[in-house]
């Protein structure tokens, strides 16, 4: 896509969604150079709501997002969605690295990996549900490009994590999933194998939109890819091990893969 020529945008001041309970305006924040065709989705990774909206806001962090969720389902917006907040950092997803150019970013309110991955409450989760439909109500975003960070970013990133409830939030009418295929054993790749089945796992990948080039070794880059993809789609077992559940899931996503959106005016 052409870059678009934006001004830089304002401070937030009105909400974009209905859904907002209030506004934290943060700093950190710059122009578009896309339109918006992407909603990634992350947990906050700390120890409490106020100490993830603090660090959003704080210019020497250099990130921030557009909607914080609480876990009692208070949404706070933070960067105007005309905005390109600095959520997604260093990323990627068919074949684009600019992801904060053309996303929007809801951090999600939990401890996340490094607190024992806690459970997200289902009023936050309902909130999360109805900010996302609202969001996708008025953009054109396709229902495979709704993400987790560990998608765009899956050397960097773990979240939202292997959690969350990704089949919720598809029954609503969110995002991209087929059933996972059962976890039975059969025949599987790993770190050290190579060969060109190894490169039409990592070419199946790519299609999709994962950032990996498809080279025959299961190196450890493709081991995480393989975990991501397992957190978000087969989250039974996430170990990087390209085992047949995980094979067979991805060819069911990539076969019920949706077309592009109508475009919104």
């Amino acid at each position: 896509m052409t870059s678009l020529d934006t001004p830089m945008p304002a401070l937030l001041s009105a909400p974009d969604s209905p859904c907002v309970d209030s506004l934290v305006p943060s700093p950190n924040f710059g122009p578009r150079k896309a339109k918006v065709d992407m909603l990634v989705l992350h947990y906050t990774g700390m120890a409490s709501a106020d100490a993830a909206i603090d660090l959003l806001r704080t210019p020497s962090s250099e990130v921030s997002c557009h909607y914080v969720v609480r876990e009692d389902g208070s949404v706070v917006q933070m960067v105007a969605e005309a905005a390109r907040a600095w959520h997604a950092g260093r990323s990627s997803w068919e074949g684009v690295t600019d992801i904060n150019s053309r996303s929007i970013g809801i951090e999600i309110v939990n401890g996340g990996h490094d607190f024992g991955l806690p459970d997200f409450p289902a009023a936050q989760i309902a909130a999360v549900i109805a900010l996302c439909a609202d969001i996708l109500a008025r953009h054109a975003i396709r229902a495979d490009r709704v993400l987790a960070h560990s998608d765009v970013a899956p050397a960097r990133k773990r979240d939202p994590g292997e959690n969350f409830p990704w089949d919720t939030l598809h029954a609503a009418g969110i995002g991209h999933l087929v059933a996972p295929s059962r976890v039975e054993g059969g025949r599987f790749f790993m770190l050290g194998d190579a060969g060109e089945p190894v490169a039409a796992l990592k070419a199946m990948l790519a299609l999709y939109g994962y950032g990996i080039a498809p080279t025959e070794a299961y190196d450890a880059a493709t081991a995480e890819v393989v975990a991501a993809f397992q957190r978000h789609f087969r989250p039974a077992k996430v170990d990087g091990v390209a085992d047949a559940a995980t094979l067979l899931t991805l060819r069911d996503l990539i076969a019920t893969r949706p077309g592009d959106a109508p475009r919104v005016a």
